[in-house]
């Protein structure tokens, strides 16, 4: 079981804050986000797409949604931030 956080846009997105899934890879967890996300609100326009997007920290380290997960990892995923 990994433990997931989401920042940024895909928080206020999806309403979600965390939570818990088992997956073999980053990559894996995005169905299982989306899923979570349209329980907890059925017209979220959210997509695979945003989370793709997004910055990938696996135990405060930044990786991409290649990276393979154990359990007891933790897995951050901050939408970026643009701006002037």
């Amino acid at each position: 079981m990994v433990h997931i956080k989401l920042f940024g846009l895909l928080r206020l997105d999806t309403g979600l804050k965390e939570l818990k899934a088992n997956a073999k890879s980053v990559k894996d967890l995005y169905p299982l986000i989306l899923q979570e996300a349209k329980k907890l609100n059925p017209s979220t326009t959210v997509t695979a797409r945003d989370i793709d997007g997004c910055i990938v920290v696996v135990n405060n380290v930044q990786c991409s949604k290649h990276t393979r997960l154990k359990d007891g990892d933790e897995v951050l995923l901050m939408s970026p931030v643009c701006g002037g």
